[in-house]
């Protein structure tokens, strides 16, 4: 088991990447850097393994398929991951790995936003998303992560082994946030500096459709760990919207004692079953989703013994 593991997910990095694990090895000399290829059409493997980093490969494209496959195969007591663009600077991995061996965090969150992000970054749609995601997920899961989207994160092995990656691409930094955040671990930022892409290097993301992605999987993961919040706001939006229709039957019943539109009363009708429905799937889902929960600390703890015979074999 590494000490530490520096995870660099990588894509046609080829002019920023020999830096990037450069200046890791520099702050972080006893760290083990992997860099890891997702196809590149240029020579970012070969750079990075003259640099001094590890290339390993993934096949299919994502940066999620690269995370899985990274938190798969690599076992360390804690793990830095950044991006191999040099938007990160390497000077703040070491208070993030401290935070992480010493302060027993779960995942470190280098906070870009709170710093020089919306100076630095010239894309205004960015700037946007980043701020509309943020805001959304602090209000439908109550927490105050101050950058939901960075890719300079610092993780437990406890984090790294029990985290499910379900996203195939850029969606996976709000997976993350919104994991850390529903199973109570124990998260904390590090204002980090942020800088552009030099020139010549360019962005990967998609502003409109990663941007939609993103927000789908803030909608799927509130179903998936909110079912009571996510169904009651459908089973409230039904009964408004058959209440609307159904007034002006009963005020002209009310007069006249007449029922005009009877195919209006019976669609009303069968929308007010399905607002029921709806409410009692989101009172099911939330018993199960909370038995979820308690088999999720049983699986941490057995992470957790786990690591500690690991680092026992390690020591002997």
């Amino acid at each position: 088991m590494d000490k530490i593991a520096v995870l660099i997910p990588c894509y046609n990095e080829s002019k920023t990447i020999k830096k990037v694990v450069e200046d890791f090895r520099k702050v972080l000399p006893e760290a083990v850097i992997y860099v890891y290829d997702n196809n590149s059409s240029d020579d970012t493997a070969e750079i990075a393994e003259k640099a001094g980093a590890i290339v390993r490969h993934e096949y299919q494209q994502g940066k999620g398929n690269v995370i899985r496959r990274m938190f798969r195969e690599i076992d360390a007591e804690c793990y830095v991951m950044t991006d191999g663009d040099d938007t990160y600077p390497a000077e703040f991995a070491r208070e993030m790995v401290d935070k992480v061996l010493d302060r027993h965090v779960d995942m470190v969150v280098g906070d870009r936003l709170s710093s020089t992000y919306f100076t630095e970054n010239k894309r205004p749609f960015h700037n946007f998303g980043n701020t509309l995601v943020r805001k959304a997920i602090n209000r439908l899961f109550k927490n105050d992560i101050k950058d939901i989207m960075t890719g300079y994160r610092a993780f437990s092995y406890q984090f790294v082994k029990t985290f499910p990656v379900l996203s195939k691409g850029f969606e996976i930094e709000t997976e993350m946030s919104i994991h850390a955040v529903e199973k109570n671990m124990f998260v904390e930022n590090v204002i980090i500096e942020y800088r552009d892409r030099p020139e010549g290097s360019e962005s990967k993301l998609n502003t409109y459709s990663d941007g939609a992605k993103v927000l789908m999987t803030i909608a799927r993961l509130y179903r998936n760990y909110k079912p009571f919040g996510f169904f009651t706001i459908i089973a409230v939006f039904l009964a408004i919207l058959s209440t609307c229709f159904m007034i002006p039957i009963i005020v002209k019943f009310a007069k006249t004692g007449l029922v005009p539109n009877f195919p209006t009363l019976i669609v009303c009708c069968f929308v007010y079953l399905a607002a029921i429905m709806a409410f009692f799937v989101g009172v099911l889902l939330s018993t199960i989703t909370q038995k979820n929960r308690q088999d999720f600390e049983m699986a941490l703890q057995q992470c957790d013994r786990e690591y500690k015979n690991s680092m026992l074999k390690n020591n002997d």
